[in-house]
């Protein structure tokens, strides 16, 4: 089946960025969010962002306005049902994620493949709450998503050959990366990441050194670009604490237990640069 509209699930961060990349490569996108002030947002966010690839001659300026036009932005789940496959990139919750897949699988096509954006939650679960688990899917990008070209394609235990083969092939149309990841919790990225995230944090917990420090060992002695609480707060703690969980949950080991100043900082509303104060004040 050939694929013109696709839908995004969740106008966030994460969200606006896949809209993005999808009509920057012309297809067209339904955004849907619960909220007219989320559709605004996103929109502004897409059209800065598409004008600063216009200004850098990434785009051209017809690029641009053709890119933003093909973005409808609505509020009525059910007109997600014009989509040839939809993305959700909702908040990392189970709960909230699963209430999505089942409207979705109710909404869709029966023939429509449902991909999420979820960087740890297991697509095996996800895919079981629907009448159509094999053409159910992982498809996590990265932030910021226009910039980053990694696409991992989570395969759960359902997903069927020509559901990995469709979302593969569009991923390269994205001219994004894809590598193929089979299901489990955190995938490889955030397995791999947040615990390095979480114990960094522990450092700072036990006055090991300050966060600046920590950062700064990781930027000029591993050639980071970014240090590990920098990082954090640029994803989110309230994200990076909602990993750390699925991990400990689904991995059954104490490696992967929160830190507890995390959490602390979470319960404060310190979620790090979206809120304006994490590890560092914004």
């Amino acid at each position: 089946m050939q694929i013109k509209r696709v839908g995004v699930v969740g106008a966030g961060t994460m969200g606006n960025g896949i809209a993005h990349v999808f009509a920057r490569a012309g297809y067209s996108v339904t955004l849907y969010d619960v909220e007219q002030r989320f559709l605004d947002r996103a929109l502004e966010v897409i059209g800065k962002n598409l004008s600063r690839e216009a200004a850098k001659a990434k785009i051209t300026a017809e690029q641009e306005a053709a890119a933003f036009q093909r973005i409808t932005p609505v509020l009525d789940r059910s007109r997600l049902a014009e989509s040839d496959l939809i993305v959700e990139a909702a908040t990392e919750r189970f709960e909230i994620k699963a209430e999505i897949f089942r409207d979705l699988d109710r909404i869709a096509r029966p023939e429509i493949v449902l991909a999420s954006n979820t960087s740890s939650i297991s697509i095996t679960r996800l895919g079981a709450l629907t009448k159509r688990p094999a053409q159910v899917i992982g498809m996590h990008f990265f932030n910021p998503v226009p910039v980053m070209k990694l696409v991992e394609v989570i395969r759960g235990l359902a997903s069927s050959q020509a559901t990995f083969d469709t979302v593969r092939e569009l991923a390269i149309a994205l001219d994004k990366t894809p590598v193929e990841v089979n299901d489990a919790p955190g995938f490889v990225s955030n397995r791999v990441l947040m615990p390095l995230l979480n114990e960094a944090m522990f450092t700072v917990m036990e006055g090991v050194a300050t966060a600046e420090v920590v950062d700064e060992v990781f930027k000029l002695g591993m050639a980071h670009p970014m240090g590990p609480l920098a990082l954090a707060d640029f994803i989110g703690l309230d994200v990076c604490l909602d990993i750390m969980r699925v991990m400990h949950a689904g991995l059954g080991d104490p490696k992967y237990r929160p830190c507890p100043l995390l959490i602390k900082m979470v319960d404060a509303g310190w979620l790090g640069k979206k809120s304006g104060r994490g590890f560092y004040e914004y």
